[in-house]
């Protein structure tokens, strides 16, 4: 089944989209930071925390699942290029660390309006991540990984790519209207894109003696 170029392009579109806001966000989260360092103000952390919760979340969900997305239902692939490698590891370090420590202190620093440098620095890295990740896209350096594969995987049907754009603006939207991200159909998309992808690979594995003597048309006749 051939995959329609509208909507993968539709797919690196909202991908790219997604990265530039995710890194812009990051820098205005350093921004409000650095106001809140030299001069306390209380509205600038709030400001920090109300940002990261509704618009930086929601887009760093939906650039990476974009991102699994296009290495899913292409030939890229998740392990068959180094360059594609190492924009899933950045982005990974980048989702648990923003979770795990850049979220809870900025919303710790709603209260007392004040900034830490840990926090300035941490949003420096995030946004300086997401510029070298641009850059791999676009140079894409490096050679194959030795988990390559020999056979180029086959291509999605547009429906994978249709369904992917349906699930982020969803998730999107409820997460603007729940006041938190919450990524669910884009979760449930990915699982759906494994069983896919599992199902492309098998459809193009050459077949062995043993089906090609059990088919049909290569049954030899008996006396």
């Amino acid at each position: 089944m051939k995959t329609s170029p509208r909507w993968r392009q539709a797919v690196v579109w909202l991908h790219v989209v997604s990265s530039v806001a995710w890194m812009s966000q990051a820098l205005a989260l350093v921004v409000l930071m650095s106001l809140a360092l030299t001069d306390p103000v209380p509205a600038a952390t709030a400001m920090a925390d109300r940002l990261d919760s509704v618009l930086l979340a929601p887009m760093a969900n939906v650039s990476a699942f974009t991102g699994l997305l296009l290495a899913g239902a292409t030939a890229w692939g998740y392990f068959r290029y180094w360059w594609v490698l190492t924009k899933f590891a950045l982005t990974f370090i980048q989702l648990y660390a923003g979770i795990f420590l850049l979220s809870p202190a900025l919303r710790a620093s709603v209260d007392t309006g004040t900034a830490t440098w840990a926090q300035i620095a941490g949003a420096s890295l995030m946004a300086s991540a997401l510029s070298f990740q641009a850059w791999l896209s676009i140079a894409k350096p490096g050679k194959k990984t030795p988990w390559s594969p020999a056979a180029k995987p086959p291509g999605a049907p547009s429906w994978v790519f249709a369904a992917g754009v349906g699930a982020s603006a969803f998730d999107v939207v409820t997460g603007i209207l729940l006041g938190y991200p919450l990524p669910a159909l884009s979760l449930v998309m990915l699982i759906v894109l494994g069983l896919e992808r599992r199902r492309r690979r098998r459809r193009a594995q050459p077949p062995t003696v043993r089906s090609l003597r059990s088919a049909p048309g290569n049954s030899s006749p008996t006396t």
